[in-house]
């Protein structure tokens, strides 16, 4: 047996104070009963009585434990990847305030929603970088979501295959013998079409392998301005770039991993469809455990305390109140 609380001063207080006020109290009861000449041996029957249920609280007081003191506990979770696009597109703000800071807005809702499940990031433009491995710790993830920057990366164009080689390698890294790939999910979030040449070849493996990957696109139709520096970004030619959400790419590699695509616009906001779509998913056990379980039992000893608190006002004593 276990117990809730250790025997302390408390208890050795309440136990002097009840045995003295007690044995002041019977000498009285005797007292008086010789006093008018009648049997006082019955005051012995509520000391026991007495006794016995001002123990059962005291032991209810400590909160006895027993029981079953162990039981396996199996955690079970998912290992999502996000891989961000950090092309100047995404300073583009026909998403107020931009699209990047609209993407870190909604991003911070997705890693509280799988707060037992494990996430990474990675950004991207024509080049990946690991932002933050595999982790539990959303203050972490909070962090590397809020320093994200277009400056993070090389401004040359958008290549989805970086970012779905390194994702694709880093989830196989997490691979156990008994492991599944069903539990692993890539979201792979950005704004324009791909330049990459060598997509399809990891599309086809993130495929082969079972991993769900869910794309997300961010932006309008009709675009806007893209800031850079103290004006806006020109081509060329000195024409005023004008970035559009260009869905396409998005899609395909959505509809070729059996996947969803889901999207940010003017008008609509998806990520509570995605975070349900990836919530579907089945977890794969990480590990089992035991952990103590043992239950507090102090309501027996407390009901059998009260249970005698009630015969004892019950039952009574001849000539004497007790």
């Amino acid at each position: 047996m276990e117990w809730f609380r250790e025997f302390s001063w408390v208890e050795i207080v309440l136990i002097v104070a009840f045995a003295a006020f007690y044995g002041f109290y019977i000498v009285r009861v005797i007292r008086i009963s010789r006093t008018l000449n009648t049997p006082y041996s019955s005051v012995f029957g509520k000391l026991f009585l007495r006794t016995t249920f001002f123990i059962l609280l005291i032991i209810s007081f400590l909160g006895p434990s027993f029981g079953d003191s162990k039981k396996e506990i199996k955690s079970v979770g998912k290992d999502i990847m996000i891989c961000v696009d950090l092309s100047k597109s995404m300073d583009a703000f026909d998403i107020q305030p931009s699209r990047l800071e609209k993407i870190k807005f909604e991003l911070k809702k997705v890693v509280d929603a799988f707060n037992s499940d494990r996430i990474g990031i990675i950004i991207f433009s024509s080049e990946a970088f690991m932002q933050c491995p595999l982790t539990y710790d959303q203050n972490a993830l909070d962090l590397f979501i809020e320093t994200m920057s277009t400056n993070l990366v090389p401004s040359s164009g958008t290549d989805f295959g970086p970012a779905l080689h390194m994702a694709l390698q880093k989830l196989e890294d997490q691979q156990g013998a008994q492991r599944s790939q069903k539990s692993k999910v890539i979201i792979l979030i950005s704004d324009g079409e791909d330049f990459g040449d060598e997509t399809d070849k990891y599309v086809r493996d993130i495929e082969k392998e079972g991993i769900k990957l869910f794309t997300l696109g961010i932006g309008t139709e009709r675009g806007s301005q893209i800031y850079a520096g103290r004006g806006y970004k020109t081509d060329q030619q000195g024409n005023t770039v004008i970035s559009k959400l260009n869905p396409s790419s998005l899609k395909k590699l959505a509809s070729e991993t059996n996947g969803q695509y889901f999207e940010i616009n003017d008008a609509v906001n998806d990520v509570s469809r995605l975070i349900s779509t990836i919530s579907k998913i089945e977890g794969e056990t990480r590990d089992a455990r035991l952990v103590d379980v043992s239950a507090n039992r102090y309501f027996y000893f407390l009901l059998a305390a009260l249970a005698l608190i009630v015969l004892d006002i019950v039952l009574s004593v001849k000539t004497i109140s007790i």
